[in-house]
């Protein structure tokens, strides 16, 4: 399962369709919707590297809404949103999204593959790298969502 997983993870983050810094802004997302903080620390420098905004990083980590200069990329910010967050698009949010980006299909794709890489960080508990900052002032750990059992 890992080594399939692997070469749609290598596809989702470096061949897809999307530009980089929307490839990096999805996996940002993701992992702060699924609050894998190891993903997240191993991909922040990339993505502001890659010309997203410190900002909107910021935003991100805080659950805020978050602001893009390009209306392109607000409009990918925002679709990818309400499929994370809503697990539907609405109409006007589609239209905006595909009249604007190239590459809907990748992006679900991508936001799939970091949805299934941040549910196996977190259920098998990987920490975050050593030394690494606490990305995500809410989560403490696996103890946030840990079950009473």
């Amino acid at each position: 399962m890992c080594e399939r997983a692997e070469s749609l993870g290598a596809f989702a983050r470096l061949d897809c369709g999307l530009p980089r810094h929307l490839r990096e802004l999805s996996l940002l997302m993701a992992a702060r919707n699924w609050d894998a903080q190891y993903s997240w620390n191993a991909h922040v420098h990339h993505a502001i590297e890659a010309g997203i905004p410190e900002a909107a990083v910021k935003a991100i980590a805080e659950r805020r809404e978050a602001v893009f200069d390009e209306e392109r990329d607000q409009a990918f910010y925002q679709f990818c949103r309400e499929v994370l967050e809503e697990h539907f698009v609405c109409d006007a949010t589609f239209a905006r999204a595909l009249g604007r980006s190239k590459g809907l299909v990748d992006a679900i794709g991508a936001l799939g593959n970091l949805t299934m890489l941040g549910m196996r960080l977190n259920t098998f508990q990987v920490d975050l790298q050593a030394g690494a900052e606490l990305p995500s002032p809410d989560v403490r750990g696996h103890g946030k969502a840990a079950p009473n059992c």
